[in-house]
């Protein structure tokens, strides 16, 4: 649970910019819709390879 003190006098709006900062830099909302529904380890890596080899191709082509 993530959590945000608000400091005396200061602005909701400002607490509530931190707060989505917050989230969004813990990955947060990634984590929960990952775990909505089961996928294989072997799934997981086939993904995480393919990812790995666009982003070498494409660092290659931005090299030429």
């Amino acid at each position: 649970m993530l959590k945000v003190k608000i400091v005396p006098g200061e602005n909701i709006e400002r607490a509530l910019k931190r707060y989505r900062n917050k989230v969004r830099n813990t990955q947060q909302l990634k984590r929960i819709r990952n775990n909505e529904q089961f996928t294989k380890k072997s799934k997981v890596k086939r993904e995480q390879l393919a990812k790995a080899v666009y982003r070498n191709e494409y660092m290659q082509k931005m090299e030429e």
